[in-house]
């Protein structure tokens, strides 16, 4: 048997600051060109359910990931492994979500889900695998060894009961509760399921570098839950066919979030008062955090 190792991507030294929008694009590939020769020689149900999973998404953490690692010094040949691991972890907890035991949902970012196109046991499994596959990849991150086990165990813990899963559970529990959740309660919830691997992307340039991680600690959490109030948003005001998966299932359900606690102007004001307060964090790293600050603007912005 072949150990599969990692892709060794041609390195860039050019650390300078691209636009939004190009280096959003650009790490979206650097990731999927991760995870793509990750499976190399793979065939089977399994392997291309996992490929189907990670490709379309918008790349934001894995944008996350290699733009805060520029920021300390590290290009993207470097930080591309941390970069596909998080998008591999992001798409198990999407394909899991999405079973019928979870959320129950057809469609996925316009396309129909992992268990709808195949089975639910394809699904299962595709999602065991992109988990395991997060592991091996960020462990290939360039970085010293010290900053790779820190980057695996608090993966593990921003993916685990203390993070995604905890607020997963959450959001389950929620459906059946006699009592509507409270604001902090939401905020609690959200801070796990959405925010957990948003903030631990964020925190990837400082840690692989052995820094501060604070005020990029903090502009991950504040965009996190801003990116969560969007998606409530998204969930009152969204187009389905824009927004790729299905709307309004949050108020049919009478599930409360941001909007029905806040009120839509509330919400949308609730989510500029994070944007400002993530960008205030970068203060310290001056005009080469702006690509991070359209980042958090684009969070509030996008329709889908």
């Amino acid at each position: 048997m072949t150990d599969q190792t990692q892709f060794v991507a041609t390195p860039s030294v050019d650390l300078s600051r691209k636009p939004f929008d190009v280096a959003l694009i650009s790490a979206a590939s650097a990731a999927q060109g991760q995870i793509d020769f990750a499976l190399t020689g793979l065939v089977g149900p399994v392997p291309d359910a996992m490929k189907y999973a990670t490709a379309g998404g918008k790349g934001l953490r894995a944008f996350l990931a290699i733009e805060t690692a520029r920021l300390h010094g590290f290009h993207a040949g470097q930080s591309s492994f941390a970069a596909g691991a998080i998008e591999a972890l992001h798409a198990y907890s999407l394909v899991h979500d999405d079973l019928p035991c979870m959320d129950d949902d057809d469609m996925r970012r316009g396309q129909p889900t992992v268990h709808k196109k195949w089975d639910e046991v394809t699904a299962v499994l595709a999602g065991d695998a992109l988990q395991a596959l997060a592991f091996q990849l960020v462990h290939f991150t360039g970085c010293p060894a010290e900053a790779r086990s820190n980057l695996s165990v608090t993966l593990a813990i921003a993916a685990g009961a203390r993070g995604m899963v905890g607020g997963q559970a959450m959001d389950i529990a929620a459906e059946t509760a006699d009592d509507p959740l409270t604001l902090d309660q939401i905020m609690a919830l959200q801070t796990g399921k959405t925010g957990a691997l948003i903030t631990w992307s964020a925190m990837v340039g400082p840690r692989m570098a052995g820094r501060n991680i604070d005020p990029l600690g903090k502009y991950g959490d504040c965009l996190g839950l801003a990116f969560q109030i969007a998606d409530d948003v998204l969930d009152i005001e969204g187009d389905a066919a824009e927004v790729g998966k299905a709307v309004g299932k949050d108020a049919a359900a009478g599930k409360a979030t941001f909007v029905s606690l806040l009120g839509l102007q509330g919400a949308k004001n609730r989510a500029a008062e994070l944007v400002a307060e993530a960008c205030d964090a970068l203060s310290g790293y001056g005009g080469d955090a702006e690509t991070l600050k359209d980042a958090a603007r684009f969070v509030i912005a996008r329709r889908k």
